[in-house]
């Protein structure tokens, strides 16, 4: 039993942190090509929001 709650920990980890980097960079990306500066942060909230809600259709719903 130990052993699933630490995968499912790893799991979410990786959720949340693929989610930051992923859309992040999509953010980042845009703001250099557009010549903004805003879009990095819109990213990171986009990242977080959606690594949440997988998180919680995955885990949150058993």
């Amino acid at each position: 039993m130990a052993n699933r709650e630490e995968n499912a920990m790893w799991s979410i980890f990786a959720y949340l942190l693929s989610g930051l980097l992923f859309w992040g960079g999509v953010g980042y990306g845009l703001d250099k090509w557009l010549g903004t500066s805003y879009l990095t942060l819109v990213g990171l909230l986009v990242g977080i929001s959606g690594a949440i809600y997988l998180v919680w259709l995955r885990f949150g719903r058993q």
